[in-house]
Order: C-alpha cells, then sequence, then structure tokens
C-alpha cells in the first residue's frame, strides 16, 4: 500500500532542468533569477512592488519594521495560526493581542477586534487560514477606522481572491509564505508586498544586512538588517511554479469538491466540514473537525495505519508555553481552543488522484463509524 502524505509538492521536469542550469551558471545566490521572480510576482500581484525573502516569517518581520512597530505596541492576529504570525511581534519587541476566531471561517472574528483596539494598537495582522481569504472590505474597514497597519499574514492564500480580486493586488503589506508545503513552492522562502507608501530600497537593506553597494565599490549600512535574501536556486523553482498556479488551484478545488461529495454521503456524526467557498479559496488545506469525544492522536495513528498521512494545522497558540508567559490562559479564546483542539488536515495537493479522496474519506469514515 503506498503512502498518502498529507501534502507533496509537484516539481515539474522543466524547472528540474533549470535548476541544473542556475547551479552550472555559477551564480546561485541573490542574482538575475530573483530580480525575474520578482518581476513575475509584481505582475501577478497588478503591478505592485514585491521583494522576494527566504520565508514568510521573514517577510512580516520586516514588514513590521517598515511598519515602525515596536517596543510598547501592540498587534492584534488570530490564536489559531502558525506561531510566526505571534513571534515576529515579540521579535520586534511589542504585544500580540490575540482575537477570537469565527468558528465558520475559522479566520479571526472581525466583530471581535474592536474591542481589542486600545491606545496603544498599531497593527492587525490577519491569517488566512487554510487559504480561505479574512473577508478584506470589513478588514481594512476597521483598520482605516483606528488608523491601524495591516500585514497579511496571506502565507496560506497565494492563488485565492477576494470577490474577484488577487490576494496581493490590493490592501497594505501582503507576506507569501513558498515553503514546501504551500500552493506553489520555492523550496523555503516568501515574498512581500509593499504599500506606495514604503521605500523598497529600504526593504531591500532590511532584507540584507542594512547594506547599500554603490558603482565605485564602497558600501555603507545605515539600518540594522536580517540576512533574509532568497537564492536564485529557489527563485528559479518559484518561477516554474508560478506558471501551473492556475492547473494547481483548479486541481485543488476540484478535489476539494470531492471530499465534500464524500462526506455528505457518508454522513459522519458529528464531523465538521469547511465553508464551501469555491470563489475566493485557493483550498490550501482541506480541514474537518472531528466528532466531540474523539481521540485525535488515536484517529491521526488509525489513519496512519491505512496509509494515509494527517496534518494539524493548528493548536490554539495562545495555550503554547510562550504565550502564557504573556499572560494568556486556557477558556481565553473558546472557539479557537474548540477548533484546534478537533482539526486534522486531510491530504490535498495537486499530484493527487480521486481515487485517493475515496481511500481518505472511506478510511475516516471507518474509523469514526465503527460499526457501519
Amino acid at each position: 500500500m503506498t503512502f498518502l502524505p498529507f501534502t507533496r509538492p509537484s516539481i515539474d521536469e522543466e524547472t528540474i532542468a533549470a535548476v541544473g542550469d542556475v547551479l552550472r551558471s555559477g551564480w546561485i545566490t541573490s542574482g538575475p533569477k530573483v530580480k525575474e521572480f520578482e518581476a513575475a510576482l509584481s505582475d501577478y500581484c497588478g503591478g505592485r512592488p514585491v521583494r522576494a525573502f527566504s520565508s514568510g516569517t521573514a517577510t512580516m518581520q520586516v514588514a513590521l519594521t517598515l511598519a515602525g512597530i515596536g517596543p510598547g505596541d501592540e498587534v492584534i492576529t488570530a490564536p489559531l495560526t502558525w506561531v510566526a504570525s505571534a513571534s515576529v511581534v515579540l521579535a520586534a519587541g511589542a504585544r500580540p493581542v490575540f482575537v477570537d476566531i469565527d468558528p465558520v471561517t475559522r479566520n479571526i472574528d472581525l466583530e471581535r477586534i474592536e474591542a481589542a483596539v486600545t491606545a496603544r494598537t498599531r497593527a492587525i495582522i490577519p491569517v488566512d487560514l487554510a487559504g480561505l481569504p479574512v473577508a478584506r472590505d470589513r478588514l481594512y474597514a476597521i483598520a482605516g477606522d483606528h488608523k491601524l497597519r495591516v500585514i497579511e499574514d496571506a502565507a496560506q492564500a497565494f492563488g485565492a481572491q477576494w470577490r474577484g480580486r488577487r490576494i496581493g493586488a490590493t490592501g497594505d503589506f501582503v507576506s507569501f509564505s513558498f515553503h514546501a508545503n504551500k500552493n506553489i513552492t520555492t523550496g523555503e522562502g516568501g515574498a512581500l508586498v509593499l504599500p506606495q507608501d514604503v521605500d523598497a530600497g529600504l526593504c531591500e537593506r532590511l532584507r540584507l544586512q542594512g547594506v547599500t553597494r554603490f558603482a565605485d565599490g564602497s558600501m555603507d549600512a545605515d539600518v540594522l538588517g536580517g540576512k533574509f535574501n532568497l537564492t536564485d536556486i529557489a527563485a528559479t523553482i518559484g518561477l516554474g511554479q508560478l506558471k501551473r498556479l492556475a492547473a494547481f488551484t483548479q486541481r485543488r478545488r476540484e478535489l476539494a469538491h470531492r471530499y465534500f461529495e464524500h462526506f455528505d454521503e457518508l454522513a459522519i456524526a458529528g464531523l465538521e466540514l469547511p465553508l464551501r467557498d469555491f470563489d475566493n479559496s485557493n483550498w490550501h488545506m482541506y480541514q474537518v473537525l472531528l466528532p466531540s469525544g474523539s481521540r485525535r492522536g488515536q484517529v491521526i495513528a488509525a489513519m496512519k495505519e491505512h496509509g494515509i498521512g494527517i496534518g494539524v494545522h493548528y493548536p490554539a497558540l495562545h495555550l503554547f508555553s510562550l504565550y502564557r508567559q504573556q499572560g494568556y490562559r486556557a477558556g481565553d479564546f473558546p472557539q479557537a481552543e474548540r477548533v484546534g483542539g478537533q482539526t486534522i488536515t486531510l491530504p490535498l495537493f495537486p499530484a493527487m488522484q480521486d481515487s485517493d479522496v475515496d481511500r481518505v474519506c472511506t478510511a475516516l469514515a471507518a474509523i469514526l463509524k465503527p460499526s457501519a
């Protein structure tokens, strides 16, 4: 029985050959391929300036610096996300302020944000969980009313849209991730879409140790930067992936449709399916909530016995030790805790066959309905 992972990147032979060409060229760190990739990403984002980075975490870290966020400031975000969404706030010396999620979208509950705004609030980091965008019109209305910067954690939303407009084509800062499990990958990497009021040159200096090089060979460093540059090897993979984005997204939607069809037929009591949004989501992940009382660890182990890999994305962030040290406790965000405690991520990636979905659904039903 072939093991089915919950995700797997699809790298074609043309891209593999192109990476070989880069390796043979001798220019393997940041160079012409990075510039080409940034230009392609800018075109995808409607001509907005885009800079490539070594990770989606680095993009948010630099965005916070560009937004002027620092000690004493507060940044609102969701507790149901990967740790990076809040850890970058701590790294900036600011305080992450969590707001509970909407149980339907599983994204930050926009109607709860204003109650969390204080005199110290400077920004919002909304998270597009599983590739389903936060409602951008309402988000930016709130941000505008309170004069807050927005750093969109769109790590999972590349290829998604909101009301017909691509994520990245509008808004304030937009952060993408191209990690190996994302809808397009560079192996490791990310990109930051910049608003018009931000100096792209400063962004570049923050990305690479604050250094500016001059034509006469001299250089200067005027800011404290990091080492966050993308390599030409990674950019070449990204260029190959970007060409296939539309096909990848279409296949993900087809697989998600098939999941819904099977689960509707199986009618597993207590199993909660994701929101059926085929207009906006890129279907980065297909996540279900296990029936109350199910032991997730046992379900994951049983699925593995069926040769099927399961992910967990994500436990409620405020329950981690680092955030308990910030004063957060169990019970603070009940919706995030419930979803975070019951969610499993089922296999979903473009190379999957329809029969793989059938296999996953049949196995999960057998585990959750043992008497059937």
